[in-house]
């Protein structure tokens, strides 16, 4: 009898463990199919309610119990001011090395361009980026275009850094807007390989390279540099830096472009001695300003990852920490 109630009891664990990894198999299965159906979805979240809100609370809580009844039943019959023809879009680029972010910036200009009203409605967006990959941030920055070609008013808001391929982005705006420390500037052209080719020498290794066009490769890793490789090499590096140049000259025409050309950084308040932004402020005082006057609308475009792809980004973001947090405790750099 005993041996019967054990065995009982073991099959019912059975059955339920068997139940549950049922059940998560199809949940599983039911959200690849809703990821085949749809690759991300547009969100678009009023700011401005946020701000009465937070406005709200914080005077609701200085009130007295009976005060603070008798605010919020007003509050309640309070019509909403009547501001509907300003509004104001608000779209949050924090760039990576590949500038990867550009398709959900595509998505969601294409989505204030449906809607906007020209030279009545403005952007907002707040830019955070090092820089990166020159054809990406490229395109990053032809998104943004098309927001001025269709002469809608573009701010960009710096509160962090704005750098290389970030600053290439914010000089597209009509006005840009950076806090006391952040970093803008670095117009400048990078790159930089190692070469083995010594090592795979030393160790009788040969290297074979055949190429078709007398510059189809430059310089490589593996294979023996050569003078006139490093030439071609450093005048295509003269050709995209002279690109660069031009691109930001042509979006702020003031600026005297070989004196800021030079590859160096510049914090908020040299940076607007320099003519490379306007103002100096953050993004918080920017929109608190722009809230007096018009509605602010967060766009923002989110993409539906794959389990793989989430366990994948999360584990590029915990690398990222970790590089981070190694390099602010050995950088010289300190406040």
């Amino acid at each position: 009898m005993e041996y019967l109630t054990e065995y009982g009891v073991f099959l019912l664990k059975t059955i339920t463990i068997v139940v549950a990894i049922i059940i998560i198999l199809g949940m599983i299965f039911n959200a690849a199919e809703r990821q085949k159906e749809k690759k991300g979805e547009l969100h678009i979240h009023n700011l401005s309610e946020d701000l009465k809100d937070i406005q709200q609370r914080m005077q609701f809580a200085m009130l007295s119990p009976k005060a603070r009844k008798q605010a919020e039943k007003a509050a309640k019959k309070e019509k909403p001011k009547d501001n509907d023809s300003q509004r104001v879009f608000v779209i949050d680029f924090k760039g990576s090395m590949d500038a990867k972010e550009t398709e959900s910036l595509r998505r969601e200009v294409t989505a204030v361009l449906a809607v906007a009203n020209p030279k009545e409605d403005k952007v907002v967006v707040r830019l955070e980026s090092p820089g990166g990959v020159v054809h990406g941030y490229g395109l990053a920055a032809a998104q943004l275009k098309r927001l001025r070609d269709a002469e809608i008013h573009l701010t960009v808001a710096v509160d962090k850094v704005a750098a290389s391929g970030g600053y290439m982005m914010a000089c597209i705006a009509d006005r840009i807007v950076a806090a006391p420390f952040a970093v803008l500037g670095s117009i400048g052209v990078l790159a930089q390989l190692p070469n083995f080719h010594r090592w795979l020498k030393s160790h009788d290794i040969d290297f074979e390279q055949l190429t078709a066009g007398e510059f189809k490769r430059t310089l490589t890793v593996f294979g023996e540099n050569t003078e006139q490789g490093r030439k071609k090499f450093q005048q295509d590096l003269e050709d995209v830096h002279g690109l660069f140049k031009n691109f930001v000259q042509e979006h702020r025409q003031s600026l005297d472009i070989d004196a800021v050309a030079t590859g160096e950084i510049w914090y908020g308040t040299p940076a607007l001695e320099k003519g490379l932004i306007d103002e100096i402020s953050t993004s918080d005082d920017l929109l608190l300003a722009l809230n007096k006057e018009a509605r602010l609308f967060k766009v923002e475009y989110k993409e539906k990852l794959k389990l793989a792809n989430k366990l994948a980004h999360g584990a590029q973001t915990t690398i990222d920490r970790l590089l981070m947090k190694w390099f602010e405790r050995f950088s010289f750099w300190r406040y």
